[in-house]
């Protein structure tokens, strides 16, 4: 059994039969009255995110989970099919279980795909990458000189992201995955 005093980001526990990932916690100590927990769960199954407090030393099941290194293959409308690299079994995880991980991967490129209870639930993706800009406005000079700016520029992988001026069509740029920012040139 996991305690609330146990929770870490990332970590999966069932509650009513509902398997969740624990994306925030909160321990909160009142000045009067017993303590508590408020987290943010994502629900496994269906990505929704909710809201919920739980008594301090409060108990759950712990969920066993395990990542798979697999290739992407190709994305069509209905989600994503990926390749075991050990057993070469491919895989069809739908739209909902991939989310917004397939717009920083390319077809052919290592993922990590994450199992929880034996189950593909979703793709986990670097919290940083590398991609080549496919598309973007060439700076005009002189326009860094009032501080710098910014401007749209399409990555090879179709997401949209705004870099510095300074950026142009074929370098290759470093973004946060999490927030889509840029954080340099690779």
């Amino acid at each position: 059994m996991i305690s609330t005093s146990q929770f870490k980001n990332g970590a999966h526990i069932e509650i009513e039969g509902t398997i969740f990932r624990i994306v925030d916690f909160q321990h909160v100590k009142p000045g009067k009255g017993p303590a508590f927990v408020r987290t943010k769960l994502k629900r496994v199954g269906d990505g929704a995110v909710i809201d919920k407090t739980f008594r301090a030393g409060e108990k759950f099941r712990p969920v066993r989970t395990e990542t798979r290194k697999m290739q992407f293959l190709y994305a069509d409308g209905s989600g994503a099919h990926l390749m075991d690299l050990e057993s070469y079994e491919q895989l069809a995880l739908g739209e909902a279980q991939v989310g917004e991980a397939l717009k920083w991967v390319l077809p052919n490129q290592a993922v990590e795909v994450l199992y929880v209870d034996a189950q593909p639930t979703g793709v986990d993706v670097p919290s940083a990458v590398e991609l080549t800009v496919a598309e973007t406005e060439p700076g005009v000079r002189g326009d860094s000189v009032s501080g710098g700016g910014e401007k749209p520029a399409t990555l090879e992988s179709g997401v949209v992201v705004r870099v510095p001026l300074f950026v142009s069509t074929g370098d290759r740029v470093r973004v946060d995955t999490r927030s889509g920012e840029y954080l340099g040139r690779a």
